[in-house]
């Protein structure tokens, strides 16, 4: 474990390396860890009677809401002609495929063929039913090793439940591997990219600690000019009337998940706590869906927040908008190289890529289909190497500009 509690950069690590190192393998080849709970839907997107489509890592998912109110995921196939179960229909607590109406429990066992008859070709086991389980208005499967999903716990919000707190919750499409979410949360470094929203803030890191499972920071915020979005000044606790504030805020990455909490100048809890989590959607995992949770401090008068809700909305969505627009241009830029060739210097970041590559497994490239030829575009492509070239699109991806998904709360 290293810590540091200093106002300099912290020591223990080389100033300036490159980062990959000989030896450790591209961090952007390393998948998510499936033995862990990720939420794969909003509790509100199941409703009662329906099915909803997802994926984690190119495993397509069918989710959908028994007569119990019960939520159940299955894989997303039958296993009769390979028609997806999310095209199928409710009925009571099973699932029946739109084609030929085999119908599937909530563990992926068929329990009935309708016009099977006796002397009839035995019919297949079934489908994978995933665990799952519904928390914090999110829908959540483990898509690992099923025998460790019931020792394995959900992820702590302990702010969520807080009368203290309304919570905002976030679910957006990010086009680029997820370890790029986790550098770009904790390395506050890039204020600059925000400084038509937040003004000139100015970020120092007090100190950082790590050990294999996680990283966590402190940094020291201070406000040193420029216009600030008043939703900013609110959710630094500075008021309606914008008094100034120093702001602690600490960031911490414990695999796979990550929090934020900003604490004012003199407060005794955090005005703003945020748990998020990137969960891969395609097989190459240069794609992920980032879920979040922002539990904001209601003020005195209540009605304040309520009025303010719409406009702090709006001041997130346009600094996610910005941090999404860089992590997927460091995904191009990775694309085009076939490789990682950027030369990180903060001693942070190079921490938390080591607990995300030690936690990761390896990605394992699709394999092409027998016979098949890989599309060269007009240029030479006998030397390609799986996993350099462009991603693959998963069935159902979007291709073009991303419509924006629907508010949360």
């Amino acid at each position: 474990m290293t810590e540091n509690g200093s106002d300099d950069i912290p020591r223990g690590r080389p100033a300036e390396r490159r980062d990959p190192r000989p030896g450790p393998p591209d961090l952007r080849r390393v998948g998510a860890n499936p033995d862990f709970w990720y939420p794969v839907a909003l509790s509100r997107s199941v409703r009662a009677g329906r099915v909803a489509a997802t994926a984690f890592a190119g495993e397509r998912i069918a989710l959908f809401r028994g007569r119990s109110g019960a939520v159940h995921a299955l894989e997303d196939r039958c296993a009769h002609r390979q028609v997806p179960l999310s095209m199928g229909v409710v009925d009571g607590e099973t699932l029946r495929c739109c084609y030929h109406a085999w119908a599937y429990r909530g563990d992926g066992r068929i329990s009935q063929i309708p016009y099977l008859s006796k002397g009839d070709g035995r019919p297949p086991r079934g489908v994978r039913g995933y665990p799952v389980r519904e928390a914090y208005g999110l829908v959540f499967v483990f898509p690992g090793d099923p025998e460790k999903a019931a020792a394995t716990a959900l992820p702590e919000v302990p702010g969520f439940a807080s009368p203290t707190y309304r919570t905002m919750t976030f679910s957006r499409t990010v086009r680029c591997h997820y370890s790029f979410m986790h550098e770009n949360l904790l390395d506050m470094n890039h204020q600059f990219l925000h400084r038509g929203v937040v003004g000139r803030l100015q970020p120092r890191l007090l100190g950082y600690r790590s050990d294999p499972l996680s990283v966590e920071a402190r940094y020291l915020f201070t406000h040193a000019g420029g216009r600030r979005n008043r939703s900013a000044r609110l959710l630094a606790a500075e008021g309606i009337g914008g008094r100034a504030s120093s702001d602690v805020m600490t960031i911490r990455t414990e695999y796979p998940y990550q929090t934020l909490d900003l604490v004012p100048e003199k407060a005794e809890r955090p005005a703003l706590r945020l748990w998020a989590v990137y969960v891969p959607e395609d097989t190459e995992q240069r794609r992920c869906h980032a879920y979040g949770l922002l539990m904001i401090e209601k003020p005195r008068i209540p009605a304040a927040l309520h009025v303010a809700w719409p406009f702090i909305r709006h001041f997130t969505e346009r600094v996610f908008a910005e941090d999404r627009m860089a992590v997927e241009a460091e995904q191009r830029a990775w694309d085009e190289q076939g490789e990682d060739r950027n030369h990180e210097v903060f001693p942070l970041i190079l921490d938390v890529r080591d607990v995300l590559r030690a936690n990761g497994v390896p990605l394992r490239p699709r394999p092409a289909p027998a016979g098949s030829t890989p599309a060269c575009d007009g240029r030479v492509c006998d030397d390609l190497v799986p996993g350099s070239g462009p991603p693959a699109v998963e069935p159902g991806a979007p291709t073009g500009p991303e419509t924006p998904a629907p508010p949360g709360r």
